[in-house]
């Protein structure tokens, strides 16, 4: 079986996760500067069978796109039509952040680690990764 990535986009860095084979566990794997994300991934799905790639949509608590959602679109719009053998495809990525600083704390993470920001986007995009996987599940029941 081949494996889902994940990216949580950020304008200077990008955080990557990845699923095992099977796809049952998400884990952290890169985080990126943002300007070489796309030639990273290239080079990532040509050593590694990737089936899709999951990418946070950036959203305000109130649902509306988020001043990164232009920034993403465009990646995404590059992605589909440079690479349309793998799809990209959004997930909801609201309080992720929130959600990997508690993970960090819970984790008993020095202050210094918590404040590491490539930490912290890695944590996320497996976070999405994990939620998107365990929505899947949810509706193959």
């Amino acid at each position: 079986m081949a494996r889902i990535l994940s990216i949580d986009y950020g304008r200077k860095r990008t955080g990557v996760a990845v699923t095992d084979p099977l796809q049952l566990i998400a884990g952290g794997l890169a985080t990126v500067a943002t300007s070489e994300l796309y030639d990273w991934l290239v080079g990532y799905v040509g050593r590694e069978p990737v089936e899709r790639i999951v990418i946070g949509e950036p959203r305000q608590a109130n649902g509306q796109p988020s001043e990164n959602m232009q920034r993403v679109q465009q990646f995404v719009n590059r992605w589909r039509k440079a690479q349309p053998h793998i799809p990209i495809e959004f997930y909801d990525e609201r309080f992720t952040s929130v959600l990997a600083h508690q993970a960090m704390l819970d984790g008993g993470l020095h202050k210094k680690a918590r404040q590491d920001k490539a930490l912290v986007d890695q944590i996320s995009a497996t976070i999405i990764l994990q939620n998107y996987l365990e929505s899947r599940r949810h509706l193959s029941f």
